[in-house]
């Protein structure tokens, strides 16, 4: 595991609880790496963690589920046992359950 993968790792499981999600570029901004998007996605994707790190609550910026390395299903699966409602592959009330992080210091 890199350095990066375990700073994703930790910040999701320090920062994001049960019955909450946050997006790819928020989980990038939170690690101090706003344009890191993409990368925060491939260590979630790698995570061998999981559930213990929750990659399943890493989502796409719109609320759309996004990729799941299990199965997108067992992703909805999970969130939906967090109370996290699920329609058509996007989070119901996303702006309600997001974590957001601040890019005031960037």
């Amino acid at each position: 595991m890199t350095s990066f993968q375990d700073l994703c790792y930790q910040s999701l499981k320090k920062h994001v609880p049960a019955g909450r999600v946050i997006s790819y570029k928020n989980l990038a901004i939170l690690i101090g790496n706003p344009r890191a998007s993409r990368a925060v996605g491939n260590a979630m994707n790698k995570n061998p963690f999981a559930p213990q790190i929750p990659c399943h609550r890493v989502v796409k910026s719109d609320g759309n589920i996004g990729g799941f390395s299990a199965s997108i299903y067992l992703k909805i699966e999970l969130l939906e046992k967090e109370g996290i409602k699920v329609k058509n592959n996007k989070i119901v009330d996303f702006d309600s359950v997001q974590v957001v992080a601040s890019l005031e210091k960037y």
